[in-house]
């Protein structure tokens, strides 16, 4: 020890630090007072500002450039409303409610992202998976309620369906909700409002509070994953509809494996007529698709396959009498006109508030994702804080007028933009064109059966699914990423989807926690002459420094995986400082003892300490360089492992020098007293690069070994 303190204290001077910028921050209370003043002020300008802000449309609307932009969004509003139409009534069968419901839900939101949405190209409106979402939790709430899940289940007599009277509904048990009895079908549509407010407000609050990193959490292969395995999940769902099979959905856990069962079970009851028609509309949308997709530079607009199909089966089922000579399923009667709007049921809200947390956090990261990709695309910005108000009001809204949980798409969206849309005008087309069915043209749905709906979803998977053959790609181009999507992948459609995301979030960071606990670490050498160091297991002709240990840890280092990073370091060094020491004592204590002995018998009682003074307690090197460019942060704990480093190797005679720190790493060595209490050590520790520490600790060395060879010669 007072050998190392004499060294320390005769070596050359270390090169200079930078010296850091002095930063006054000002107080909390002037700046939480400068915000509040200036949040609260209201002026003019300050309100216009902020209305233009809540309404992006009043911005934009006004510069529309008619000629240049009327005929790209007249064409991608009604292509994509054609689109619309046979989807916006499919998709409630995955929802669980009447399809009128599922026009509505496409008209509003239409409306109000056109208002609010600062994305030229994304269409909201129903998508797949939030209507599967919705689903479950509206069979549950039925379930609970006492109703009978068969979709064909009807009753005798009118029931009250959302404050008016319906005789198309039917049902042998109501409940009273709101004041009035309600029945199934009125009840499964009041649980769907009641979710989607919540997921609306969820999502208001999110944007109030910035909360959008949340987002972040949600990363690219845990949402493939999450949606292929919903996607396989749809595809279970609807696979009854294809044999005109009447199996109610499955509650619980496990839907896709007792959905199969009881599909496998029941298959000798298969109808048909039911099975012959969806062979056929699955050919046409499969022949459809795929021309499109080979000849889609040729063909200026896409094909309206899903119209057509609904349209040839919708003729094909009325006047052949399909419901009534085979008892196909069919969608019945769909009003015209609108339903007066009523405020969602708020007893029904404790219930489902959890329910809604999934729906909100997947409905926005869609939206926002989307709205991102195809901005940078077309060369634009939007603002993700705006879209997260604009998707909640979205919910919010239409929740009033019997909608359900709405999100950006990215098929219809594709649409758009491969069809010229150039602002958000195309949506209030596309909800023009719900209008005009709305108004007019949906009772000639009556006869429409089921199993085409059925089918017009399963095809519409085709790209979810599809992902399972870039498995073998995913491994091969990162394992982590391949594990991620598989354990989501598997989660959703083997548990459930909200248990499916929220094992494929946790599963991810876990992920990351692994990697930070288990990084890479590296001895690094020298590269010929020049001041480059890297890892000498990764490149050729590195020489590491004679005597010297320079080490890299590529992690921060905190509470995790402070014993990671002591353990890589003694393994990589050779010597961990503790059992060294150890050793070296037991090794004086036997020898010293050896030695009294013979002086005993010698009759030289000072023979003894010379003997332990010659043992040999040099290392094969003198110090370690710890390389921290590649340390971001570090915590309390990894200070206090620092702090303890350089003390257990200096009682070794070891030098542990610190490189290439950023400053936030800095700050909180000086924090930990790692330099001292007066950052006395600071110079002589701390280095902005490797080769100005293993410079220095050659000189060192030099200097120590010049100082030994004196004391021996004295």
């Amino acid at each position: 020890m007072e050998e190392v303190t004499r060294v320390a204290e005769s070596s050359p001077d270390p090169p200079p630090l930078l010296e850091r910028q002095v930063r006054q921050r000002p107080p909390v209370a002037s700046v939480l007072k400068s915000k509040l003043k200036r949040g609260l002020s209201c002026s003019g300008p300050r309100v216009r500002s902020t209305l233009s802000g809540f309404f992006p449309v009043v911005r934009w609307l006004p510069k529309y450039r008619l000629k240049q932009y009327v005929w790209g969004d007249l064409m991608s509003g009604v292509i994509v409303g054609i689109i619309l139409v046979p989807q916006a009534i499919a998709y409630c069968l995955l929802a669980g409610v009447e399809p009128i419901y599922g026009l509505y839900t496409s008209f509003y939101a239409n409306i109000i992202y056109f208002l609010m949405g600062t994305s030229r190209h994304v269409s909201v409106g129903i998508f797949s998976l939030m209507s599967l979402m919705v689903g479950q939790v509206v069979d549950k709430e039925v379930y609970l309620a006492g109703f009978d899940l068969n979709e064909d289940s009807k009753t005798s007599g009118p029931v009250v369906l959302n404050g008016s009277l319906d005789g198309n509904f039917t049902a042998t048990k109501t409940v009273e909700l709101m004041g009035v009895q309600c029945g199934k079908e009125c009840y499964a549509i009041a649980v769907a409002a009641a979710l989607t407010f919540l997921a609306g407000i969820y999502q208001v609050l999110m944007a109030v509070f910035r909360l959008g990193f949340v987002s972040v959490y949600l990363s690219t292969p845990m949402l493939d994953g999450f949606a292929t395995g919903a996607s396989f999940t749809i595809l279970t769902v609807q696979a009854k509809y294809l044999l005109g099979l009447k199996i109610p959905r499955h509650q619980g856990y496990g839907t896709v494996v007792v959905t199969w069962i009881n599909i496998f079970s029941n298959i000798h009851k298969t109808n048909l007529c039911d099975l012959i028609t969806s062979a056929i509309c699955i050919s046409v949308l499969v022949a459809g698709k795929e021309i499109q997709e080979r000849y889609k530079e040729r063909l200026k607009i896409p094909l309206p396959t899903e119209l057509l199909v609904v349209a040839g089966a919708t003729l094909a089922s009325h006047f052949g009498d399909l419901n009534g000579l085979y008892g196909s399923s069919v969608s019945g009667h769909i009003p015209t006109g609108f339903i007066p709007p009523q405020v969602p049921s708020f007893s029904l809200m404790p219930r489902l508030a959890l329910d809604a947390v999934p729906l909100a956090v997947i409905s926005f990261a869609f939206t926002v994702s989307l709205s991102e990709m195809f901005a940078k695309k077309n060369g634009y910005t939007v603002r993700p804080n705006q879209e997260m108000l604009a998707i909640g009001f979205c919910n919010i809204i239409p929740s009033f007028f019997h909608c359900f949980t709405t999100s950006a798409a990215l098929a219809k969206t594709m649409v758009k933009d491969s069809t010229g849309c150039q602002t958000q005008v195309s949506s209030l087309i596309s909800a023009l064109v719900v209008l005009l069915v709305l108004l007019f043209f949906a009772p000639f749905f009556y006869a429409l059966q089921k199993c085409v709906l059925a089918c017009i979803i399963i095809v519409s998977l085709r790209g979810a699914l599809r992902k399972f053959k870039d498995v073998p790609a995913k491994w091969r181009a990162s394992q982590n990423d391949a594990i991620v999507w598989l354990v989501s992948m598997g989660s959703t459609a083997l548990i459930s989807v909200e248990l499916g995301l929220l094992t494929g979030v946790v599963f991810s960071m876990m992920c990351i926690i692994y990697k930070t606990q288990n990084p890479m670490v590296s001895i690094l050498g020298r590269a010929d002459d020049t001041n480059l160091y890297e890892d000498v297991d990764e490149y050729q002709n590195l020489i590491p420094p004679a005597q010297i240990r320079v080490f890299r840890f590529a992690a921060p280092l905190y509470y995790a995986n402070k014993d990671s990073f002591l353990k890589s370091l003694y393994k990589a060094v050779g010597v961990e400082p503790f059992l060294e020491l150890t050793k070296r004592r037991k090794a004086e204590k036997k020898a010293k003892e050896a030695t009294s002995k013979q002086a005993k018998e010698n009759g030289n009682q000072n023979n003894g300490e010379v003997v332990v003074g010659l043992i040999q307690t040099q290392l094969d090197f003198h110090t370690v360089v710890l390389d921290c460019s590649a340390i971001p942060f570090m915590d309390s704990t990894g200070t206090a492992t620092f702090k303890g480093l350089i003390k257990e190797y200096k009682d070794i005679g070891v030098s542990v020098l610190l490189s290439g720190c950023n400053t936030s790493v800095i700050d909180a060595l000086k924090k930990g007293e790692v330099f001292g209490k007066n950052h006395a050590d600071m110079r002589r520790l701390l280095f902005h690069t490797v080769h100005a520490a293993v410079v220095y600790a050659e000189a060192v060395g030099s200097a120590a070994k010049q100082m030994t060879s004196d004391d021996s010669a004295v």
